[in-house]
């Protein structure tokens, strides 16, 4: 393999999604107490933060954030991507919430809403219930908390997949072969964003396997994650991917029972992973709320 330009594929991620290339956006790497995000454009002016899922990373929004094409603070979560582990690999979400809103208290204190996809989603309402002062709209990306093993059971047969790989080759052969709709080049840089390679040559993913899985309801608290849903004065929007077996009709009805005015958007052809099946639609969606 080539050696990893972090920030040198964007032009890739535009070409494949029909959006028109004008030259390298402005994208820095920062840290806040080691916790670390993708900012791009100026920094302090992002008006959406976005949490990615469990076993993902901040560069699941590339895409999303190029269509966009304005200032966003895309996180990746404790014990994933860049960040630091944490030393007791306790992943849940009201644990990394205090971390995420330090970093967003630094990076993006004036955003307008905070977007949160799977486990990312569930860290937002626990950064709700904390710091409802940094979350002036929120955005659920296929995600409540009524999720649970048997819906995120697709999810979980991937991440529990081996730690380790042979080659380059493997771990894309296994990437593709749960990912069926997604093009063999947007695996092939997720993968160059998410794993790295061994010093004896090996590949392995760069994020905390121990409690790394995004979406075991066991000690998550869900009817604490529910509360802070209910609690929320903030304008809700769910969108859900019509492949996706994560959010249910009871879990919508939950949400509407507990946020009347919330908005739900099925967004058609997509699994769970939203931002990887139909980035520029759900940048269009996220754009409107945020701008609301």
């Amino acid at each position: 393999m080539s050696s990893y330009d972090e920030l040198g594929m964007f032009e890739d991620n535009a070409r494949e999604a029909g959006l028109p290339w004008t030259g390298p956006p402005r994208v820095e790497r920062v840290d806040v107490d080691g916790v670390s995000a993708l900012v791009w454009g100026d920094r302090g002016q992002a008006p959406l933060v976005l949490l990615h899922g469990g076993a993902q990373n901040a560069h699941t929004w590339d895409t999303v954030a190029l269509a966009l094409d304005r200032p966003v603070v895309a996180i990746d979560l404790p014990g994933h991507g860049h960040s630091a582990w944490r030393d007791d690999h306790d992943y849940r979400p009201a644990v990394m919430a205090p971390a995420v809103a330090r970093a967003v208290d630094e990076l993006a204190p004036d955003a307008a809403a905070v977007v949160g996809m799977s486990l990312g989603g569930l860290t937002a309402l626990a950064l709700t219930a904390a710091r409802p002062d940094l979350v002036r709209r929120l955005a659920l990306v296929d995600i409540t908390p009524g999720v649970n093993a048997e819906k995120a059971a697709d999810v979980h047969a991937f991440i529990d997949g081996p730690e380790y790989f042979a080659d380059f080759d493997e771990i894309l052969t296994r990437t593709v072969q749960f990912n069926p709709s997604r093009s063999e080049a947007s695996l092939r840089r997720g993968i160059l964003h998410n794993a790295h390679q061994l010093p004896d040559g090996r590949w392995s993913w760069r994020y905390d396997r121990f409690r790394a899985e995004p979406i075991d309801s066991a000690g998550f608290d869900m009817d604490s994650l529910w509360s802070a849903l209910g609690a929320t004065t903030a304008p809700v929007l769910l969108l859900r991917g019509s492949r996706s077996p994560v959010v249910d009709d009871a879990d919508v009805a939950e949400l509407r029972r507990l946020q009347p005015d919330a908005q739900v958007v099925l967004i058609d052809g997509a699994g769970h992973s939203i931002q990887g099946d139909r980035p520029v639609e759900l940048a269009t969606h996220l754009g409107g709320f945020a701008h609301a």
